[in-house]
């Protein structure tokens, strides 16, 4: 397992991060898993094994039990809580009032305290802004965060499913103003989607700012089991709950590619999906979940998987956006200032 640095900052945090997405099942949340708290500590406990010293929850995961389970598996293991690095998140709806949700002040500072009681620790190493908030100027959220790292309720701050522009925006305000930066982006980024590659990595790098990649299988897409001529019996996570949206003819050859290198590689396709992530420069962590530790033990083999520069050109050649504007503008024109 590597270590790598959490953007412009000095914490170091493993190359893989434990989702905990998966952790008791709760409403919604049932359709990604429903593990009781036995199963939880087996999966950390495999986790913290292979090297993994970060760990990624939220408070709207199953309404709150997927921090009170995380928090307890780290005590019935016996964990030294110092060694890892805790990250959850905050905006989603947490009551039926109307401040029960968004990026306020107000909510921000009730929302910390409870996960902090639910997690049962002393304070948070990343707590992160689950989206954007519309209604709450962006200021405000920053200097409230800023707020909490002063207090030492929480360490860095972080953000998540944002665009380009709010993104440089918060970063900018925070320069400016010697606020907290947010230390990095939680964001979907998968050989079956790339997006992100037209805005948001470009500005990551300019930023220095982290990059935690999410669902990196596409909803299991990419995990093997799901092919065109149909999907494994296993494979109903996305026949129950088809998100994210990918192009399916564009990531059947991408399947297809990777079937081909896994077979050759005497490893699983999913292995190799993850494994093509950990080879982007601008990628700090993936967050992988897990509902079986065979399944969690696959992906921690991730990191033991190297692509030659031609098997790493093939599947860029695959998956690789469609030009788009001003993309290809700017190609066009900068031509004359190549290094």
């Amino acid at each position: 397992m590597k270590y790598k640095l959490l953007g412009n900052t000095g914490l170091r945090v493993s190359e893989l991060c434990l989702g905990t997405m998966t952790f008791g099942g709760k409403g919604f949340w049932t359709q990604i898993g429903t593990l009781p708290q036995d199963e939880v500590d087996a999966i950390i406990k495999r986790a913290v094994e292979g090297g993994i010293n970060f760990i990624d929850t939220a408070n709207v995961y199953s309404e709150g039990l997927s921090e009170e389970m995380t928090g307890k598996a780290i005590r019935n293991l016996g964990l030294d809580r110092d060694s890892l690095v805790i990250a959850t998140k905050v905006r989603g709806r947490m009551g039926d009032g109307p401040n029960d949700s968004g990026l306020t002040r107000k909510h921000i500072f009730s929302q910390v305290d409870a996960s902090l009681k639910r997690l049962q620790i002393d304070y948070i190493d990343l707590y992160q802004i689950h989206s954007y908030d519309p209604l709450t100027p962006l200021e405000e959220t920053i200097d409230a965060l800023d707020d909490l790292v002063k207090a030492g309720k929480i360490r860095y701050t972080g953000a998540s499913n944002l665009a380009a522009w709010q993104l440089m925006k918060a970063q900018a305000y925070s320069t400016y103003y010697r606020k907290a930066k947010f230390a990095s982006l939680q964001a979907y980024y998968t050989l079956a989607g790339r997006d992100l590659e037209r805005e948001i990595v470009p500005l990551l790098k300019d930023q220095q700012t982290g990059l935690m990649v999410w669902s990196p299988l596409a909803g299991g897409f990419l995990s093997g089991k799901y092919t065109r001529q149909g999907s494994a019996e296993d494979g109903a996570r996305r026949a129950n709950f088809d998100f994210p949206p990918v192009n399916k003819e564009r990531a059947y050859d991408v399947v297809e590619a990777l079937a081909v290198m896994a077979k050759e590689k005497n490893a699983t396709v999913a292995r190799l999906a993850l494994a093509w992530l950990l080879h982007q420069p601008v990628v700090s962590t993936v967050i992988i979940g897990a509902k079986r530790l065979e399944q969690l033990d696959d992906n921690l083999k991730a990191v033991e998987v190297t692509f030659s520069a031609d098997e790493l050109k093939q599947l860029d050649e695959i998956s690789k956006l469609p030009s788009e504007y001003p993309v290809w503008m700017l190609e066009r024109t900068g031509i004359d200032r190549q290094l």
